[in-house]
């Protein structure tokens, strides 16, 4: 099974240990969090982050890819599928969650789109459908989904926030 992805501008690779420095600057970002949840992680936070996207690839068999940058191996942000069992958000039926996050200064490149594409692509073979949940304020992201073809289907909350539930169908 290949899990390394190829784009025209982006390598993404599953997760490994060397990717907790990036994922510390990335997650610890106020800037990037502020739509996720708002308070930037903690290293504690981002290695349990980093062990649950490990943890993943070995009992799933998908994951989140760390994206870097094809020319320079700059890190982007994490792209990918969870299984990250919700509390109290209806709407997965056990389909995998996608997610994205990139960091602010790559943010507005087209590399999300591009990641997401390659993401949806690789997972064409292997899901029926997948679930992202996107804070409704967060417009890029909401554009971002209705360019890749998701739908949204529901409105709801997580840890006492509004998110709103996007499908993607892939058959």
């Amino acid at each position: 099974m290949t899990v390394t992805l190829h784009t025209e501008r982006l390598v993404m690779t599953p997760h490994c240990r060397d990717d907790f420095a990036d994922m510390v600057a990335l997650w610890g970002d106020p800037a990037v969090v502020r739509l996720l949840g708002g308070v930037p992680a903690s290293e504690e936070d981002t290695w349990a982050r980093l062990q649950r996207y490990v943890g993943c690839w070995a009992m799933f068999g998908h994951g989140m890819w760390a994206v870097r940058a094809r020319e320079s191996g700059t890190f982007i942000g994490c792209v990918g599928y969870l299984e990250a069992k919700r509390s109290g958000v209806a709407g997965f039926d056990g389909d995998p969650e996608i997610g994205w996050t990139i960091h602010v200064a790559a943010q507005g490149k087209g590399f999300a789109g591009e990641a997401v594409r390659a993401a949806l692509e690789w997972g064409s073979s292997r899901f029926g459908r997948t679930v992202a949940m996107i804070n409704p304020v967060n417009t890029a992201s909401v554009k971002l989904a209705e360019r890749c073809g998701f739908r949204h289907f529901a409105d709801g909350s997580y840890k006492d926030a509004p998110t709103g539930l996007w499908e993607y169908r892939f058959r």
